[in-house]
């Protein structure tokens, strides 16, 4: 695709594609740049990926809006794909809302997600989440929308409700609703817990719809295959890349000082993918 086309243009048409589109999710600037190296074509920023791989801290609200930008820019830059970037709860009103658009926006976002969480918001798949009630609910995602619409870039929103472990699946699916009619671009229902409940949010919108594949979650692991037929667009996996980071370094610290073998990666290796060759030449 040519790059002068904007990220959220890019991310349009790769949604136009008769296939899921699926979305590793790294959290810094060396995991996005191997996942434009494997060849993906998009991939998603989520909070819990960022809090873990740059803080060592768990996914319950205490990464700043600052911090999830720097890092945002940094994915973006290094990746040179369109991202989806998590805004969280927009981490407040209205005016809090249009500048965490704006900002992501000028990083050159391709997507921003806004959901209905209360804050500080945790992992939608561990319990003690609540969410703010369906009017307020609505009133972020048309605070988000009236912002796309006064960027330049127009990124795309992600509207997501996790009303389905607090309230149940009926009003998780009035909600997403809701957020189609206030202008949302795509939707996300978290942890619905059947294939049945996961065919019923597809089904409840013409929108294109995201899957989040959290390995231990509440919702069944699917292949892209059957993703793709229960009516899903994209697909999310918010740990894979981080799980298999940390996997690797412990086995790296493991072998320290002993008899281990060499590390994974070597000097020349990390040089290549961090674009030292290009860069001199």
């Amino acid at each position: 695709m040519p790059p002068h086309i904007s990220a959220p243009d890019r991310l349009r048409a790769l949604l136009t594609e008769d296939r899921l589109l699926v979305l590793p999710c790294p959290y810094d600037g060396l995991s996005a740049r191997l996942v434009a190296r494997a060849g993906y074509r998009s991939a998603f920023m989520g909070g819990y990926a960022v809090a873990a791989g740059r803080f060592g801290w768990p996914d319950i609200g205490i990464v700043s809006p600052t911090e999830m930008l720097e890092t945002a820019r940094s994915i973006i830059r290094a990746s040179g794909l369109p991202i989806l970037v998590d805004g969280d709860t927009g981490y407040g009103g209205d005016a809090n809302i249009a500048r965490t658009i704006a900002d992501l926006a000028q990083a050159d976002a391709a997507a921003v997600m806004i959901e209905d969480q209360t804050w500080p918001k945790r992992c939608g798949h561990i319990a003690g989440k609540q969410v703010v009630g369906r009017d307020e609910a609505i009133a972020r995602i048309r605070a988000a929308v009236a912002a796309r619409d006064a960027s330049c870039s127009r990124p795309l929103i992600l509207a997501r409700t996790d009303a389905r472990g607090v309230l149940g699946m009926e009003e998780a699916l009035a909600r997403v609703r809701a957020f189609a009619e206030a202008g949302a671009d795509l939707l996300f229902l978290e942890a619905p817990e059947t294939e049945a409940e996961m065919r019923a949010f597809t089904t409840a919108t013409p929108l294109p719809c995201l899957a989040n594949m959290l390995a231990g979650g509440r919702t069944p692991r699917l292949s892209p295959d059957r993703l793709q037929q229960l009516g899903f667009a994209m697909a999310a996996f918010p740990l894979d890349l981080i799980g298999a980071a940390a996997a690797a370094l412990e086995e790296a610290l493991a072998h320290l000082g002993g008899e281990g073998g060499p590390a994974a990666r070597d000097h020349g290796q990390l040089l290549e993918i961090t674009g030292f060759t290009e860069n001199r030449a």
